[in-house]
C-alpha cells in the first residue's frame, strides 16, 4: 500500500497535472502541436540523453548483460505484438501505432524515479535503467520512424528523415566524451542542462495539447489491448527472460521493473509528428499511466519476492 500511495502521489498525479495543463493551454490558445513535437525530437530529447549518459558510470560488464537482455526481450515482445495484431487484422497505420504503444515504454521520466524509489538510490540499478533508457531513446528515433513511415515515403526520404534525428549522434558522442574524460566547458554544458531539465515538462505538455485537441472518439478495445500488452504481458515476459539467462538479485529486479512501466511519450510524438493514429497513441499513453499505479505496485512486490 505504501508503494501504491507513493507511485500515485509522486508519479501519476504530477504527470496528470502537467498533461491537464497542456490540454487547458490548447483550449485557451490553440497551441501548435507540430512545433511542440519538433522541439521534443530535435532539442529536448537529445539534450537529456547527452546529459544522462555523460554523467552516468556504466561498466562494460553491466552494459553487455543489459543489452543482451534487452535484445531478447525486445524481439520476443515484437513477436507477441505481431501475433496479436494479425489476429485483430489491423491496417498498416494502426499496426505501427499499436506496436509503438507496446514496445516503446516510459524508461526516463517514469522509470528512473521509480527505480530510485524502489532501490533507494542504488547507483548499480540506476545504471541498468540508464542503459534501457538509451535503447528506448535510440529505437523510436530509428526503427520507430521507419515503421510509421514505411509505405508512405520513398526509401531515400525515409532514410534522410531517420538520419536527421539528433539522438542517433548524441549517444556515441556522450560515450566518447565520457570515455576520453573530456570536460564540457560550462558555457556549453549550462545550456545543455537548461534544455535537458525542460524535457519532461515539454513532453508532458505536448501529450496534454494532443489530448486537448482530440475529438475523443474513444477506441476502447484497441486501447485496452495496448494496455494489457504493455502493463501485464510486458513485465511477465521480462520475468521469463531474466529466468532464461539466470539473472538474480538487483540486476534481475531492475530489468523486470524497467519493462513494467507505461507507454512512452515517444509513441505520441511519433504519431503526432508523422500523423499516424495520434488519438489512439495519446489515449494509450494516458490510460496506461493511470493503470500503472496498480500493475507497477504488483510488479514491485513480485520482483522482491520472486527475484531475491
Amino acid at each position: 500500500m505504501a508503494y501504491f500511495g507513493h507511485i500515485l502521489l509522486n508519479n501519476v498525479i504530477p504527470l496528470s497535472i502537467m498533461i491537464a495543463i497542456g490540454a487547458l493551454l490548447y483550449r485557451l490558445f490553440q497551441l501548435d502541436i507540430k512545433t511542440l513535437s519538433k522541439l521534443n525530437f530535435y532539442l529536448f530529447s537529445p539534450a537529456v540523453m547527452l546529459k544522462m549518459l555523460y554523467e552516468s558510470t556504466i561498466s562494460f560488464v553491466v552494459l553487455g548483460q543489459v543489452l543482451l537482455y534487452f535484445a531478447v526481450y525486445f524481439a520476443l515482445l515484437c513477436l507477441i505484438v505481431e501475433v496479436v495484431m494479425r489476429l485483430r487484422r489491423y491496417k498498416a497505420g494502426m499496426r505501427s501505432s499499436m506496436r509503438n504503444s507496446v514496445i516503446f515504454y516510459n524508461s526516463a521520466n517514469y522509470a528512473i524515479p521509480l527505480n530510485q524509489l524502489v532501490f533507494v538510490g542504488d547507483p548499480f540499478t540506476l545504471s541498468v535503467q540508464i542503459i534501457i533508457m538509451m535503447m528506448q531513446s535510440l529505437i523510436p528515433n530509428t526503427y520507430g520512424i521507419y515503421s510509421v513511415n514505411a509505405g508512405k515515403m520513398d526509401a531515400k526520404k525515409l532514410w534522410r528523415t531517420i538520419l536527421s534525428m539528433p539522438v542517433i549522434y548524441v549517444i556515441p558522442l556522450a560515450f566518447a566524451l565520457r570515455g576520453f574524460e573530456v570536460t564540457i566547458p560550462p558555457a556549453i554544458y549550462t545550456p545543455i542542462n537548461y534544455v535537458a531539465n525542460a524535457f519532461i515538462a515539454t513532453a508532458l505538455l505536448t501529450l496534454g495539447v494532443q489530448l486537448g485537441s482530440m475529438a475523443w472518439k474513444l477506441k476502447l478495445s484497441d486501447v485496452l489491448v495496448s494496455n494489457v500488452l504493455r502493463l501485464l504481458v510486458g513485465p511477465a515476459l521480462g520475468f521469463g527472460v531474466v529466468l532464461l539467462f539466470g539473472f538474480t538479485g538487483p540486476l534481475a529486479q531492475a530489468l523486470v521493473l524497467s519493462c513494467a512501466v507505461p507507454t512512452s511519450l515517444s509513441s505520441v510524438l511519433l504519431a503526432v509528428e508523422f500523423d499516424n493514429e495520434p488519438e489512439f497513441a495519446s489515449q494509450a499513453v494516458f490510460s496506461s499511466t493511470i493503470f500503472s499505479i496498480f500493475t507497477v505496485t504488483f510488479v514491485i512486490y513480485a520482483v522482491q519476492v520472486l527475484l531475491p
